[in-house]
């Protein structure tokens, strides 16, 4: 199944009342995405895992977008590797490639081209969370639909955010950020301030990116054990469950029961 590929100079004005919320992804290839997880894995059951992250991820922005008021998306990387998210999305999910350098760069650059896509709100959001609370979008969506300017931020467990949310391509919550570090919220909580912009927090979760967070993944799908920051309902992400059973990785966490 092909995806619509957005056009940001082809702005659509019945979107103004709708946020996106996109997925920020790099196209699913071997080598390219989820190294941090190998070991313990290997790249190809990384590549795998990542799949299932994408699929989960996908499905569940798919499910608040159909409650009104919101649009799943992919802004995805690179160009020209399309092809590869194809039969991994739900009917009705949009791309718009990323552009940009740094990752600060492609997260302004993406909000900007959303935006000037037509709809009213972005959300953007990492690939790494399949149990990512449904309940986080809907406040996302609903903090973002009241009347005002304001940024919407969703804390990751290790310091950095699993989820920002704008109503206008603000540069200020991008700017002299220490990415890939644990200040990485706290240092955008005053980008936001000191832009005198209003700030929505979220509930904290986690994204999986290490061995440690691989554990607390195959705890909370495989063990039922919610991690202990947990204040909502983690989102039943049954395809990252079902790859879980079949990796390695499992084996070694059943070993140490």
């Amino acid at each position: 199944m092909a995806y619509p590929i957005l056009n940001p100079r082809q702005r659509v004005e019945d979107r103004k009342s709708i946020c996106a919320l996109a997925v920020m992804a790099k196209a699913p290839r071997a080598g390219k995405v989820k190294t941090r997880l190998s070991p313990p894995l290997t790249l190809d059951q990384s590549a795998a895992l990542n799949i299932g992250f994408l699929r989960d991820t996908a499905r569940n922005i798919s499910e608040v977008s159909a409650q009104g008021n919101a649009a799943g998306l992919i802004s995805y990387t690179p160009v020209g590797d399309e092809a590869l998210f194809d039969g991994l999305l739900p009917e009705g999910l949009a791309l718009v490639p990323q552009r940009g350098d740094g990752f600060g760069q492609r997260l302004l650059y993406a909000a900007e081209d959303i935006l000037a896509c037509g709809y009213g709100a972005v959300c953007l959001i990492d690939s790494d969370s399949p149990t990512l609370p449904a309940a986080a979008l809907q406040q996302a969506v609903e903090a973002l639909a009241a009347p005002g300017d304001r940024v919407v931020l969703g804390k990751s467990e290790d310091g950095g955010y699993y989820l920002i949310g704008l109503k206008a391509a603000h540069a200020a919550p991008f700017e002299r950020i220490t990415w890939s570090t644990k200040s990485v919220f706290q240092e955008t909580v005053e980008r936001v301030q000191s832009a005198g912009l209003e700030l929505v927090e979220l509930p904290t979760w986690y994204d999986v990116d290490d061995e440690a967070t691989l554990k607390t993944l195959y705890d909370e799908l495989i063990r039922g054990v919610a991690p202990s920051f947990a204040t909502l309902q983690g989102y039943d992400a049954r395809s990252t469950r079902e790859l879980l059973k079949t990796l390695k990785f499992h084996e070694a966490q059943a070993g140490n029961e």
